[in-house]
């Protein structure tokens, strides 16, 4: 059996750049840079333009991926796309970065299979752990896994969504997942789900439920409340969980690999909160060597972070061959998941 490894990475962000001051002076939000950093760490972030969509952005980190990876588009064996903020309702954005890779295109087509996670911030995770399997099996060689956002296009900008509006930002990451006889790669995954929590953090733009699932004025024109349309969340309650879960299933993960957190060369967090991260980092007793962040810059990108901190990692030269890697998420569900891997 084939061991899964990730032979490429990629990451792309919108150009356009909105500081937390930004936020204040064109938005009209009432916030301050020093009120947002003190709450979450984050000091700017990236936002799409209008028209551009979650594919149109995933195109450039996929194509570094693929590149870095040293393989050709028609190479690829599958497509998994995690995103909260896919292009529409559906279908999923996997069919249409397929297309805008030109995959369907000319006598070289090759109509790979492409399945959409919609397990929001550890949306990610999701997708590497159904990759490695594949890969693992011998149905794949190469798996293209991709993580991207357009959250702006879908905040609540105004004073009233400050809380949550002050932390997304738009990026995508990718990685290719190939398989290798090597003894490396990705060692275990484990991924967790507590329903009870669905509520806590959603954005619940139709209710599927309720019939016509967006209510109708007399004119016939959809009619959506601002606590259906924008996300809303429960902070305190996601912050208790995401540190239980998050601690919890890294233990399980280092148990599982008979290793420590000593171990370990390199922790890849999920960039939710940078106050959640040191509280980890602080109890866990992990040097700043180890850990890698971008959501001051960033912002929560949310199924992207995690490749997109790879990617970053990787390029500077602080993720090396023959290290050993953790990768951590939590999300709205809620979800969780840890991946272990060699590099």
């Amino acid at each position: 059996m084939p061991n899964a490894y990730i032979s490429g990475t990629g990451m792309f962000v919108p150009p356009r750049v909105v500081t937390n001051d930004q936020l204040a002076k064109e938005f009209g939000m009432d916030t301050t840079h020093e009120w947002i950093v003190q709450r979450t760490g984050i000091e700017e972030r990236h936002y799409a333009d209008e028209g551009v969509g979650t594919s149109d952005i995933a195109v450039p980190a996929a194509e570094q991926a693929i590149e870095r990876a040293g393989i050709e588009k028609t190479d690829l064996d599958m497509i998994i796309f995690a995103t909260l903020s896919p292009d529409h309702c559906f279908p999923g954005s996997g069919v249409y970065l397929q297309k805008k890779l030109g995959l369907c295109d000319g006598a070289a087509a090759k109509f790979v299979p492409a399945l959409d996670v919609r397990n929001q911030c550890s949306g990610f995770l999701y997708g590497l752990s159904t990759a490695t399997a594949m890969v693992k099996s011998g149905a794949c060689k190469h798996v293209l896994v991709v993580g991207a956002e357009v959250h702006s296009h879908a905040l609540d900008l105004s004073t009233r969504g400050r809380t949550v509006g002050s932390l997304f930002g738009d990026a995508a990451g990718a990685v290719v997942v190939s398989a290798t006889d090597e003894d490396r790669g990705i060692r275990s995954w484990h991924l967790g789900a507590d329903g009870r929590y669905a509520d806590v953090l959603a954005q619940r733009i139709w209710d599927i439920k309720r019939f016509p699932f967006i209510p109708l004025d007399e004119h016939g024109v959809g009619q959506v409340q601002p606590e259906m349309m924008w996300a809303q969340m429960e902070g305190k309650l996601v912050f208790r969980n995401a540190i239980e879960r998050m601690m919890t299933v890294l233990m399980e993960a280092c148990v599982a690999n008979g290793i420590t957190g000593q171990d370990i060369d390199l922790f890849v967090f999920h960039q939710a909160n940078l106050r959640i991260n040191q509280y980890l980092q602080q109890h866990l007793g992990i040097p700043d060597e180890k850990v890698v962040h971008n959501i001051q810059k960033y912002g929560n990108t949310t199924a992207a972070t995690i490749p997109t901190l790879l990617a970053e990692a990787e390029q500077s030269g602080k993720l090396k061959r023959g290290m050993k890697v953790a990768m951590i998420a939590f999300g709205s569900g809620f979800t969780w998941g840890c991946v272990i891997a060699d590099w």
